[in-house]
């Protein structure tokens, strides 16, 4: 196994674990909270799909596919409390959304050499993620982190446990 191949898991990792605990949820259970302190799903999820294309983007410039208009904005930390569901996108759209992005990421991955994994990341990375290589790991990651919230507004909702 290399480099690549261990991204590549990483990336599908967080993918498989986070698409079994979203797969099942409507988009009304999206717009549940996990506690009235915490972002409801729809925005987490919007904030994770936004900060994979602005780390990507930031590493790699038009690498990925764009984001909808006005998409970033949407899911920027002032609207995280917001509860009308008109101001976010549909599980539908997130999902295609967020699978058009991983693609691009994986392609882009498969065109980087080893040399490409090891330059530095954007200074404003540094502290995180201090290689391209590291920013793309963290990808994967970073929805984990998230995902135990949703374990959570599963159980509020009645879901089975799927992992």
């Amino acid at each position: 196994m290399n480099s690549h191949d261990v991204l590549k898991n990483s990336l599908d990792m967080g993918d498989m674990v986070c698409m079994s605990y979203l797969e099942d949820l409507s988009d009304d259970e999206l717009m549940m909270r996990p506690h009235a302190e915490c972002n409801h799903l729809n925005w987490q999820i919007g904030h994770l799909i936004a900060a994979d294309y602005q780390m990507i983007s930031g590493c790699c410039p038009d690498a990925l596919p764009a984001l909808p208009e006005g998409f970033v904005q949407k899911y920027e930390k002032e609207n995280a409390g917001n509860n009308d569901p008109s101001a976010f996108c549909s599980k539908e759209e997130l999902l295609t959304i967020h699978k058009q992005q991983r693609e691009a990421t994986k392609a882009l991955l498969d065109g980087l050499s080893a040399e490409d994994l090891d330059k530095p990341s954007p200074e404003s990375m540094q502290s995180y993620a201090p290689t391209v290589g590291a920013a793309i790991n963290l990808l994967g990651a970073h929805w984990l982190m998230h995902a135990g919230q949703w374990v959570v507004v599963r159980r509020q909702a009645g879901k089975p446990i799927v992992i």
